[in-house]
């Protein structure tokens, strides 16, 4: 039932937190909600847009945290889901992207995720990833961002994917450490509970893996997934030997 609210303890679980963590976000009212005789809920679409917000924003050792529970609630009988060939295709990265400026890198970005075939609407994704960078920019430091519509239409294409691009030169995309960005993924997730766990997989393998020098010393598209499949390994690694602690 994506529209009945979620209750204090619902949101805490959906976003990985304790639920006192989500009582002193309430508190300070640092998380969207409202009452309903006196008890908070939340909506799920305002919640998830919110959780990716945030998630961007976090340092290495809290987005680990939230990975790690993401991870475990989505664990496969025989191990961790793997993203990375799931959403990713060769095809569907580009190393040469020739844009100069923020707009037309999520012009490119979108002529990019047309490359998959799977995108239903290329007007509604740019419209949106206008919409969630006019809300708050997607790169963070390290220069990477992570684009995404601030809300995740099951219509918008055929099958959540992950496109690439590479700039040939770095650009102001609005980092908070002021520095430019030459890596640009563009999540495009038919539900919001499959984007925040690949956002936080991504988010993961840049704060904790040489994933970035990796993806600007590859020549190739090929190269480029290469390293994106051997880095996700690296953080699997990590989940099963946390586990097994």
């Amino acid at each position: 039932m994506p529209y009945r609210p979620l209750t204090l303890s619902q949101a805490a679980a959906r976003l990985h937190l304790s639920v006192h963590e989500v009582e002193q976000l309430v508190k300070y009212q640092e998380i969207p909600f409202t009452r309903r005789a006196e008890e908070p809920v939340f909506f799920r679409r305002e919640l998830d847009a919110w959780a990716s917000q945030r998630l961007l924003g976090l340092g290495a050792r809290h987005v680990a945290a939230v990975h790690r529970s993401s991870s475990t609630q989505r664990q496969l009988p025989n191990g961790h889901e793997r993203l990375i060939p799931r959403l990713f295709q060769a095809d569907w990265i580009e190393p040469e992207l020739r844009s100069r400026t923020k707009p037309s890198v999520l012009r490119d970005m979108v002529k990019l995720a047309l490359r998959t075939e799977l995108l239903y609407d290329d007007t509604a994704l740019l419209r949106g990833l206008e919409e969630r960078e006019l809300l708050c920019s997607t790169a963070i430091d390290q220069g990477v961002a992570f684009l995404h519509a601030r809300h995740h239409d099951p219509h918008l294409c055929g099958e959540s994917f992950v496109v690439l691009g590479r700039t040939r030169q770095p650009i102001f995309a609005g980092a908070a450490d002021g520095k430019t960005t030459d890596l640009f993924f563009l999540l495009c997730c038919q539900d919001d509970a499959l984007h925040l766990h690949a956002l936080a997989r991504l988010c993961a393998m840049a704060h904790s893996t040489p994933m970035l020098d990796g993806l600007r010393q590859a020549e190739t598209a090929i190269e480029m997934l290469a390293v994106m499949i051997r880095n996700e390994e690296t953080v699997l690694h990590e989940l099963g030997a946390g586990n097994a602690r």
